[in-house]
């Protein structure tokens, strides 16, 4: 049980390190408080919520693998070379997709509030 309860705490620190060395971490914290805010003041409903939270954690999912492919790619790859390039891009590619569709349920649930 010990070690089961020591997973989260390494999960934890490796989301700490990425907030603090990753800038768009510090984005995507801004834009998460930002959803959250704007769910308590237009009280959306238990649906939307989930379609909320759902959006934000794929974000913060993808960001987070995408950095851990970064460091990943970094530590075997430290000179520039087109191939470690292109993963790269390929995990931020992800990343933008996540956002894009998190940007999209947004628009859907807060833009009929909005519009009052």
């Amino acid at each position: 049980m010990k070690r089961f309860l020591m997973s989260f705490t390494f999960a934890v620190n490796g989301i700490r390190a990425a907030f603090i060395s990753q800038r768009n971490v510090r984005i995507h914290s801004a834009a998460t408080l930002l959803a959250v805010a704007a769910g308590f003041f237009f009280t959306i409903s238990a649906t939307e919520w989930c379609q909320v939270i759902l959006a934000v954690g794929l974000v913060w999912a993808a960001e987070l693998f995408n950095t851990s492919v970064e460091g990943l790619v970094d530590l075997l790859e430290p000179g520039k070379r087109h191939l470690a390039g292109r993963i790269k891009d390929i995990a931020a590619g992800g990343v933008l997709m996540a956002a894009l569709c998190a940007a999209a349920v947004g628009a859907l649930v807060f833009l009929k509030y909005l519009m009052v």
